[in-house]
């Protein structure tokens, strides 16, 4: 029984837990949703809640685009440059004072459990529980900052499939990801960086550690026969 219970936990076949939160780390439902959210003690990813504020949402929200609700490609392209720097800036910041970010995603839903959700997911555990335990202490634009740890680690399976090939039907009010991409261009310039940090950090190799122990053994022995 435990095994299966095990097996199915966080599925649809869990009567018990709440499969939405588990795969998205949040439901539509809210307290209202009659299965449990469990939220964990320990992650690698960070969740910041409602911290992107699209401006291309508001106004289709507002019905102030175009006849049909359409942006224009100028404000399209005005949009991409200023997410990308809200995106560059979060970023930057954020591996600058906890540490390397594997990966960072922004909701692009409508839904108000999913609207302007930021997801960062830390090298470790460790890294991800200190930002949290700082980051509910600042602010940004303005607002608090709300951060919690979060279940989701694959994104893969927290993403609508459909929106990532454009065939969608439930726009902005899908309850799985639809997330912002940011500029290949971002994307290199960050992840690379990204990675050449990682490895600036790294501690040294076995076989470096083995180099520095000859080198010291050499240095001791021609010391010994220069007092010889």
């Amino acid at each position: 029984m435990a095994e299966y219970l095990a097996s199915i936990f966080g599925t649809e076949k869990d009567k018990v837990n709440c499969s939405f939160f588990f795969k998205i780390g949040a439901c539509r439902h809210g307290d209202r949703c009659s299965r449990l959210h469990n939220k964990p003690t320990f992650s690698q990813t960070v969740l910041l809640q409602s911290l992107y504020n699209n401006p291309l949402n508001t106004a289709t929200q507002a019905g102030t685009g175009g006849p049909d609700n359409s942006i224009s490609g100028i404000e399209e392209a005005q949009n991409q440059e200023e997410y990308d720097n809200f995106f560059e800036e979060v970023f930057t910041e954020l591996e600058e004072k906890y540490g390397r970010i594997e990966e960072m995603n922004v909701c692009d839903n409508l839904g108000d459990h999913l609207l302007g959700n930021v997801y960062v997911k830390f090298e470790s555990e460790e890294i991800a529980e200190r930002a949290v335990a700082d980051l509910n202490n600042r602010w940004f634009n303005g607002r608090p900052i709300t951060a919690e740890l979060s279940p989701v680690t694959d994104f893969r399976e927290a993403c609508c499939r459909q929106y990532e090939l454009g065939e969608c039907t439930r726009g902005g009010f899908c309850n799985f990801m639809h997330l912002k991409p940011i500029s290949r261009e971002l994307r290199r310039e960050l992840y690379g960086r990204s990675k050449r940090r990682s490895r600036s950090r790294s501690p040294p190799t076995r076989r470096g550690t083995h180099e520095r122990d000859r080198r010291r053994r050499r240095s001791r022995s021609r010391s010994r026969d220069r007092r010889r």
